[in-house]
């Protein structure tokens, strides 16, 4: 489908339906019985349960399997600051993934202000209803203060999918794609360029599973220790755990003799050219959504012996629905009170468990989103690192 039809196709889709989601009661009510338990008089006695032990709560409520989308539509996917109000279709886009993939129930919200200490405030106030917190579509360095305090004052799991999801899932394929290519993951030069929430996230991840030489490269060039003009406090910390050899330069500088490239920035910024001065077989990641940093036949054809995007027409697509559905899932079924390094380390290597050795290709690094063993397998992982590092309620 060309992409101005499916435009004009989602507008009409929406228009027609009024949005994408209903509420539904699991219990019918169709006599006075039913609704004497639903409502009043019968709610009183789960209400005092709660009262007496407010852990109740998970037991008679939807609390168990309730998870909030929350955004303030600073950086919306595509998009960029377009405001709270003009977010909401991808918050109910994104309820409706938590549904499809894990029966996870969800609501969104828009919350319309910019200040770090209201939302941190709005959001910390309506948390006792959910059992977990996903933030969407929140700009940098905001974003990486904001899930830091909400944790910190919640005991269910905080996760900003924009920069922990994608980087659960960009780990999986990395692994696969340097056994691919046979590389190790401690020996593989990488250079991420883009170094906003997901850049970030990305690289502070990476270099906790065992990558050790990351560059990250934005705007003005690499991130280098002691070079610090324009960049912000998150980026300036980055600067000190990454590019350990202290390389300068822009993106078409450092990339030359780089094992990996990884983008999450904008389109077009990698070459063919770039492409031919790294390590022969280099890996690709070309993320930048909707239009990568390099299409895929320009890096095959430049020497690329793997590539990914984030986009569903073309093979070995990053999907956050590899993800934060199989994540929430298995931190609800344990009822955890956060989401972890450990947890989402073992979500990463569930999800690259699944492709076998024989199944291993330059165009199949990573399952689909559709694949029905996505879910079952990361929440699996999930729950059982949550349990094993103390984080669970069950």
């Amino acid at each position: 489908m060309k992409k101005e039809d499916v435009f004009a196709k989602s507008l009409d889709m929406h228009r027609e339906l009024g949005g994408k989601l209903d509420i539904e009661c699991r219990k019918k009510i169709e006599s006075m019985e039913d609704l004497s338990l639903v409502y009043t008089p019968g709610v009183a006695e789960p209400c005092r349960a709660i009262e007496r032990d407010p852990e109740e709560l998970w037991n008679v409520t939807i609390k168990n399997n309730l998870v909030a989308v929350i955004t303030d539509g600073s950086a919306v996917l595509g998009l960029g600051d377009i405001g709270p109000a003009a977010s909401m279709p991808v918050m109910e886009g994104k309820s409706c993934l938590f549904k499809r993939f894990a029966g996870i129930d969800s609501v969104p919200f828009a919350v319309s202000t910019n200040d770090v200490d209201e939302f941190v405030n709005v959001v910390s106030k309506i948390a006792v209803s959910f059992g977990g917190i996903n933030l969407e579509d929140i700009s940098a360095p905001r974003c990486f203060e904001i899930e830091r305090r909400l944790q910190e004052r919640l005991d269910i799991p905080v996760f900003h999918d924009d920069q922990h999801g994608t980087a659960v899932i960009a780990l999986a394929a990395y692994k696969n794609a340097l056994r691919l290519t046979g590389r190790g993951i401690e020996d593989a030069v990488l250079v991420i360029n883009g170094a906003g929430a997901a850049g970030s996230s990305i690289a502070r991840y990476f270099l906790a599973a065992g990558v050790k030489n990351i560059i990250m490269c934005d705007v003005g060039g690499a991130l280098c220790e002691g070079y610090t003009e324009g960049l912000n406090p998150a980026q300036i910390e980055l600067s000190k755990i990454t590019n350990p050899e202290k390389r300068r330069g822009s993106l078409a500088e450092v990339i030359r003799g780089a094992d990996a490239f990884l983008g999450v920035s904008r389109p077009g910024l990698l070459t063919g050219e770039m492409v031919r001065s790294m390590a022969p077989n280099p890996v690709v990641f070309a993320m930048a959504n909707p239009t990568p940093e390099i299409f895929p036949d320009e890096a095959l054809a430049a020497g690329a012996a793997v590539v990914a995007t984030g986009r569903s027409d073309f093979p070995n697509q990053v999907n956050n629905c590899l993800g934060f559905p199989g994540i929430f899932r298995g931190a609800l079924d344990v009822r955890a009170r956060c989401i972890n390094e450990e947890m989402k380390l073992a979500a990463s290597e569930a999800l690259a468990s699944l492709v076998s050795e024989s199944e291993l290709s330059r165009e199949y690094i990573i399952p689909s989103a559709l694949d029905p063993r996505v879910v079952p397998a990361v929440a699996a992982a999930v729950a059982a690192a949550a349990r094993r590092t103390g984080v669970s309620r069950i």
